[in-house]
């Protein structure tokens, strides 16, 4: 049987229709991948974690709905993409409703390692609270650690004086220990929170706290970023009210400008290593925290200071203040630019 030249054309067309059908196929087919792929990686980007981490405390308020926590959780840094937690929290079946309260997070999470610790509920409510009042040395931030957190003392001690943190920038290399660091507040964590947990939230709070002080006038007061936190540290351990917080900074400064020694009783206290108040015979101990002893500033911050005593600190009174006297029983100071009136106080309210 002899094929004609109709067939022959009609069985080109056939294969050309067969060639063109698997080249569509093979395109969709190329289309399809493509898509999965960058779904796939538009997935793993928004939902996943990436880039350095740091912890931070993330505090949702009464009322805020899923939508406000997924932008507040953007902002934070904690997570890349407030799509990417809805779509992990939809795959999830989560309803986005979450307690108010404390939740300690870190920034570059995963979007289902966020919703794993916000629907386990706020630290509180599976934790313990601790409160750090201004003014504590580290040996005391390390017993109220035990006693309130349960936490070793001895290992509290060991890990602040251990170096393991990241300190802020401007502390001089070889900074031995955080203290003055350690930010007063009160704080909750989790019941298996460890020492390193605490003081790592409270160095943490200490850079929250700072960056909007008035740094820029260290320089115009002749001190380095960290002398500001050792003054702000005298501050806090002889200041009882807010009101006397700026007349003592303008004491501690105008002395140094006169290359006065300080002679302040807590820098001697310190030396001792209690609170308790000093004898005239204990401003002869050998240390160079004592500044009866030693000119200038001690070498280290002797306590905790708050932020109103860092902001004191930064921003001293504009007098010409170089003594000051306790005048009652709850620690009302009296201050003068005069030695002469000085001696008159001390013979009036402790003679």
């Amino acid at each position: 049987m002899f094929e004609t030249t109709q067939d022959r054309a009609e069985r080109r067309s056939e294969r050309h229709q067969r060639r063109r059908g698997t080249a569509i196929l093979v395109a969709m087919l190329l289309v399809l991948i493509a898509v999965a792929v960058a779904v796939g990686g538009f997935y793993r980007y928004a939902t996943g974690s990436g880039g350095p981490q740091r912890d931070l405390t993330f505090t949702i308020p009464e009322g805020t709905t899923g939508s406000e926590v997924a932008d507040l959780l953007e902002q934070e840094g904690v997570i890349r993409s407030t799509l990417g937690f809805r779509l992990m929290a939809q795959i999830r079946g989560s309803s986005l409703e979450f307690a108010a309260g404390n939740y300690a997070l870190k920034t570059n999470m995963s979007a289902g390692d966020v919703l794993d610790v916000l629907e386990g509920g706020p630290l509180l409510a599976r934790g313990i609270e601790g409160t750090f009042p201004e003014g504590l040395r580290l040996e005391q931030m390390a017993t109220r650690a035990a006693e309130e957190l349960g936490v070793s003392r001895d290992g509290f001690l060991e890990a602040a004086r251990s170096g393991q943190f990241a300190l802020p920038p401007y502390l001089p290399e070889g900074t031995p220990s955080v203290e003055g660091f350690l930010f007063p507040s009160t704080y909750e964590f989790e019941k298996k929170a460890t020492a390193q947990d605490v003081i790592g939230r409270m160095l943490e709070q200490f850079e929250t706290a700072a960056p909007d002080l008035p740094w820029d006038a260290a320089e115009g007061l002749g001190l380095s970023p960290y002398e500001v936190v050792i003054v702000a540290s005298l501050i806090e351990r002889e200041a009882r009210f807010q009101e006397d917080r700026p007349k003592i900074s303008a004491v501690i400064h105008n002395r140094l400008r006169e290359g006065m020694r300080l002679e302040i009783d807590a820098t001697v206290q310190y030396a001792l290593g209690d609170w308790d108040p000093i004898l005239v015979a204990d401003r002869e101990v050998e240390s160079p925290f004592n500044t009866y002893q030693n000119a200038g500033l001690p070498p280290a911050p002797i306590a905790s200071p708050g932020r109103a005593s860092l902001e004191a600190a930064l921003s001293p009174a504009d007098e010409g203040f170089l003594y000051y006297v306790v005048i009652d029983a709850e620690g009302h100071h009296a201050f003068t630019d005069s030695y002469d009136e000085f001696l008159e106080l001390v013979d009036r309210y402790q003679g």
